[in-house]
């Protein structure tokens, strides 16, 4: 399937979550989108398995180094370093869009629900983080869209966080992924312990290599306000996905079987509202009160216990604000 509009797939589509059941195996063959020739098929094809590739069980090193200054008397902060056990599951694959769900798993055993990144083909539409706690849908550029793969990254509460749209290459014996520039939120190692800027501006590159992935951000943090921009300093990160079969993801998988169905009405949740237009959510930069409220009613279906859709509606009615079309939609740029 062409897939020429990004939100009627993405926003609309009624999600089931089928970690387990109902996903396609990321060797089955499917229907590749149409196309001219048989290059762009087989180019479809390539991107498919490379995104596919980021599946499976890693030891993951996260790091991060500021480097250019660009503004007086800026001094770097020192870098940081941090790393853990993650299990990248398979949530949907319908041919031209994948849904990837990160886990982490401590050493003690303890699940948390990560980061979900999610990829669709020749997206026509994307949100954008356009002011303090505010996502609004824009149309990808024309230029942008033949052959692209517009990836967008949501936070553990599957709360929107960024998008970004590129093209994989194949030329050189890897796979590379690398998106245009875009605005994403400060990430939760720098919210809360920083207050001097509000925004990244970011071009990211996912790199399927052997034995794992990689994923590199050029990050600069940049002031935003009504009177214009202020750049503070660049960043690099590198955050490094190394396959390991010595580690034991059972209780990932575990809970995932568990509590897939309600993270599925959860995101059928922020679909509905996004596909208004956007969303503003109103609580602080860090989101808790909607990921604590969502966690625990997870941690309840874990347990075996009932949450019904009001209750989930409930999360959302007190903290995320829906957008009306004439004030969120932004033309194309």
């Amino acid at each position: 399937m062409n897939s020429k509009t990004f939100l009627p797939l993405l926003l609309l589509a009624a999600l089931t979550g089928c970690a387990s059941r109902g996903a396609v195996n990321a060797e089955t063959a499917l229907p590749a989108p149409a196309s001219d020739t048989v290059a762009d098929t087989a180019a479809f094809e390539a991107d498919r398995k490379a995104i596919l590739g980021m599946l499976g069980e890693y030891r993951v090193q996260f790091d991060f180094r500021e480097t250019v200054i660009l503004a007086p008397a800026y001094e770097r902060k020192p870098d940081q370093h941090s790393g853990g056990n993650e299990v990248v599951i398979l949530v949907e694959d319908s041919g031209d869009r994948i849904v990837l769900q990160h886990l982490l798993v401590s050493r003690d055993g303890h699940v948390t629900k990560h980061w979900r990144q999610d990829w669709q083909y020749q997206a026509g539409e994307r949100f954008e983080f356009s002011d303090e706690q505010t996502w609004r849908l824009r149309a990808v550029p024309a230029e942008r869209i033949a052959g692209s793969w517009t990836q967008c990254v949501f936070e553990v509460s599957d709360a929107p966080r960024y998008c970004g749209t590129g093209r994989w290459n194949h030329r050189y014996g890897v796979s590379t992924w690398t998106s245009d520039r875009g605005w994403r939120p400060l990430p939760r190692r720098e919210y809360s312990k920083r207050e001097d800027y509000n925004a990244l501006n970011v071009e990211n590159r996912h790199t399927v290599v052997p034995g794992g992935w990689t994923h590199e951000q050029d990050n600069t943090k940049t002031v935003r306000t009504a009177d214009g921009m202020r750049t503070l300093v660049r960043e690099f990160g590198f955050n490094d996905y190394r396959r390991t079969d010595a580690v034991d993801f059972g209780p990932a998988y575990r809970y995932w079987e568990a509590t897939r169905g309600y993270w599925a009405r959860v995101r059928a949740e922020w679909n509905r509202r996004l596909a208004a237009g956007g969303v503003r959510l109103d609580t602080a930069v860090d989101g808790m009160p909607v990921i604590e409220a969502t966690f625990r009613q997870a941690d309840r279906v874990a347990r075996g216990e009932s949450v019904s859709d009001g209750e989930i509606a409930a999360i959302f009615d007190r903290y995320v604000q829906v957008l009306p079309p004439e004030d969120a939609r932004l033309g194309r740029r």
